[in-house]
């Protein structure tokens, strides 16, 4: 597919994902090893992002499973269509009718049923999943195990067969072997800690929020209208949001609907009155707001008073450049 890491991170940019060099690397390395990628990370920085990038990027279909508590086999893997299994039965009652009229004795019309139940068992009443869907695709595909970490334990371990081997078991059918091996690409926000049985097979991948520059630069590609200066203005703020002690810090996607917001506003700059009415688009809990406001509109250190790109010292943490 792509012959060097510096392919892999173009290809990425073509579908607005800037990729780091770590990201290509490990994702480069997934594709040509045949190994699943496990993404770890907090909320909204660009995981499940990445293997929708990465399938418009190679021209292959995205499969997504989105994971939850409770989700079990059935849900995920495939179910029998019972419903048109009944159907199929009323339209040829005649004609099993016609073959158990022949039997002798009861056992001898169960044998006969038998021998028919292939075709009540098959897979055009097979219903498939994400997972099946992924396996049984006629041309390579991408497939997005999202969330994994919310997901119980139990479904994590029967996701094991399917990781290591590329094949599930279907007691009806036999043994299901991928026609050809999907891209998968796996996600998780730390809710719970995986099992180590997981991660020996996988590539691993951490990724954190953004430096200024990296989200500089994912605002003006992802939102080009927006103004050089109020871009600037806008990740200070997002920036110096995430060091707060909040319940909940801004994710990249939601830098990129406030940026998308400040041009429905047709916004000059960010100043005081604009930010405190739009800090919603950021934040989610209201005691998070108030803390912000206190902090940024309030406080005489915010990043409103700030040169674009000026810390706010050193307790700074990630991010500043």
């Amino acid at each position: 597919m792509y012959r060097d890491i510096g392919q892999v991170t173009q290809a990425l940019n073509t579908q607005q994902y800037i990729s780091t060099d770590e990201i290509s690397t490990v994702m480069f390395l997934a594709e040509k090893l045949e190994k699943p990628l496990l993404t770890e990370g907090p909320a909204g920085v660009g995981k499940t992002e990445l293997a929708k990038a990465w399938a418009k990027a190679t021209g292959r279909p995205l499969i997504r499973l989105q994971c939850y508590e409770g989700l079990d086999e059935s849900k995920a893997l495939y179910e029998w269509e019972y419903a048109k299994q009944m159907l199929y039965t009323q339209l040829l009652r005649d004609k099993l009718s016609e073959v158990l009229a022949q039997a002798q004795s009861l056992t001898e019309a169960a044998d006969r049923l038998g021998q028919e139940e292939n075709v009540f068992f098959s897979e055009r009443f097979l219903l498939a999943r994400p997972l099946l869907q992924a396996i049984t695709a006629p041309s390579p595909v991408v497939l997005l195990i999202d969330e994994i970490d919310r997901a119980d334990a139990e479904f994590e371990a029967f996701l094991l067969e399917i990781l290591s081997d590329f094949q599930v078991s279907v007691p009806e059918l036999g043994t299901i072997e991928a026609r050809h091996k999907p891209v998968v690409v796996l996600t998780s926000n730390n809710t719970r800690e995986l099992s180590e049985a997981l991660k020996r097979r996988c590539l691993y991948l951490f990724i954190d929020y953004p430096s200024h520059d990296a989200e500089l630069n994912i605002v003006k590609m992802r939102v080009p209208q927006l103004r050089e200066k109020l871009a600037q203005q806008a990740v200070e703020v997002v920036q110096s949001l995430r060091q707060m002690d909040l319940k909940k810090s801004p994710s990249v996607s939601e830098t990129i609907d406030w940026a998308k917001a400040l041009v429905m506003l047709n916004a000059d700059s960010l100043d005081k009155h604009t930010l405190e009415t739009t800090l919603t688009v950021l934040l989610k809990h209201e005691s998070d707001v108030q803390k912000a406001r206190r902090a940024l509109v309030e406080g005489r250190d915010h990043p409103l008073n700030r040169r674009p790109g000026q810390s706010n010292g050193p307790s700074s943490k990630r991010g500043w450049n």
